[in-house]
């Protein structure tokens, strides 16, 4: 089964202008999103059914289902594992509800619906347009965020002494904590371990800091590069390492649970961890971006809605066996990337390096709708400039965020509640203001309140957990 590649998909489609996005759509190898006799050559060949189930699975899987143990640490095994089937279940059905606005719009003989920008720009105009614009840049910004935080992590548990001692030394002015220093041979201090220390005393920063910023450098030049198709085979290894990450971590969780039993673990832990774990659920399922596209490119259109909800159920499927085999394995010492508890071993070294390259690689394809919004609305064309400070502030943010998992959360809530609940029911009100039943008008206004509650209740949580 051959699969086009979903980040370089998202990244074209979801904030470009449609001539733009046709064009390089167009100009790709594989299978294109849209369907011929539109804007692609004629006769171009359509996604099938297994094409279009692979991709939907390819596009929504990602790093962030290592945070999910940790998820059900925080709310308690049975409120995560119903929190994220819910989630499956409303995030399924707001994407059904933009596929009717596009086939609606269709028949009214609307020009062709290429992107969610697009119905926000035919449902609610210029404003419609840049609220989902905004909400896009955030929310992919917000991923490559995250995927910074993981890398350094990550990086910071391999190359970082895990042996510390309690030492201080004075450098200039200050005193610098060598804790994170580890004695060679009983005497020295190592470089790393210097290095983090010296940076938190002179700037701030942590082990994982270090790394975040010499990931920096690298994503400076990469922002250079436009060309998707140029980065699409780094993707691509970013998608079978998660794949493969996976499968290591739960083949590690069924053998911790074999020889230590289960971890010490609880079904609810309080109403108050509910917002966390559905931010969390949120940005796990979250692939907005991506639906109108894939629907577009199907064969057979008709057949899209079953296709998603099977390709859900197996993501929620996955989901939940990951999260529970990781938290029955590590109970309450289960760590906020799950990646982080299983030890120091060399094939753990090499499942976390592997993950890191991939996501290190896949950064500048996820930063490329944020990269081709800044430009158009600050500068109106190509610039380097804009690439280069997006990708500052990025870095910037992932070193003053103190934990993986609440950021999960802060960006599910901020950003993923509206963009993947409040809009889509914002938009069916509007397209089907003329036939709506009471009932599905009943649903809509529903989807508004419970994204617009979870969405300032999560926010305002996570900024306290980050903030602690």
């Amino acid at each position: 089964m051959t699969l086009i590649n979903p980040n370089q998909v998202a990244t074209a489609l979801q904030s470009r202008p449609s001539a733009r996005v046709t064009s390089a759509l167009c100009s790709t190898e594989q299978t294109p999103l849209l369907p011929s006799g539109n804007t692609c050559p004629r006769g171009h060949p359509l996604s099938s059914v297994k094409k279009t189930f692979g991709n939907i699975i390819i596009a929504i899987v990602g790093a962030g289902v290592l945070g999910l143990p940790y998820t059900l640490k925080q709310s308690g095994w049975l409120a995560g594992l119903l929190t994220l089937t819910i989630v499956a279940f409303a995030c399924f059905y707001t994407m059904m509800l933009l596929i009717q606005c596009k086939r609606k719009l269709e028949n009214d003989e609307v020009d062709w619906v290429e992107t969610y920008s697009d119905l926000g720009l035919l449902t609610y105009g210029k404003a419609g347009q840049f609220a989902v614009d905004l909400m896009i840049v955030l929310t992919q910004g917000g991923f490559c965020v995250g995927y910074l935080i993981f890398i350094g992590e990550n990086l910071a548990t391999v190359f970082s002494p895990s042996d510390q001692v309690d030492s201080n030394s004075t450098i200039g002015n200050q005193m610098v904590d060598l804790s994170g220093a580890t004695r060679v041979n009983g005497e020295f201090y190592s470089m790393d371990g210097i290095i983090s220390s010296v940076g938190t005393a002179w700037a701030g920063w942590s082990g994982k800091s270090v790394y975040i910023w010499i990931i920096f450098f690298l994503q400076l030049v990469l922002a250079s590069i436009r060309s998707l198709t140029r980065l699409a085979p780094f993707s691509i290894f970013a998608d079978v390492a998660n794949f493969s990450a996976m499968a290591f971590v739960m083949s590690k969780d069924v053998v911790a649970v074999g020889e230590r039993g289960i971890g010490n673990v609880t079904a609810f832990t309080g109403l108050p961890s509910l917002p966390f774990v559905i931010g969390v659920a949120i940005y796990a399922f979250e692939g907005f971006g991506l639906v109108l596209p894939l629907e577009s490119n199907m064969r057979d259109r008709s057949k899209f809605g079953p296709t998603l909800a099977w390709a859900m159920a197996c993501i929620a499927f996955v989901y939940t066996t990951f999260a529970l085999l990781g938290y029955l394995a590590f109970g309450d010492m289960t760590r906020d990337i799950v990646t982080l508890n299983l030890g120091d071993t060399w094939a753990t070294a090499v499942v976390k390096v592997a993950l890191c390259i991939g996501l290190c690689f896949t950064f500048p394809v996820m930063m490329h709708p944020v990269h081709e919004v800044c430009e158009r609305r600050i500068v109106g064309s190509n610039s380097y400039v804009v690439r280069a400070l997006t990708t500052v502030v990025a870095a910037w943010l992932a070193v003053s965020v103190p934990r993986f998992g609440d950021f999960l959360s802060l960006v599910g809530n901020s950003v993923c509640c509206i963009l993947s609940f409040v809009m889509p029911a914002v938009i069916h009100l509007h397209v089907f203001s003329d036939d709506i039943g009471s009932f599905q008008y009943t649903i809509d206004c529903l989807l508004i309140v419970f994204g617009m509650f979870f969405g300032v209740w999560g926010t305002i949580t996570s900024i306290q957990n980050l903030a602690q």
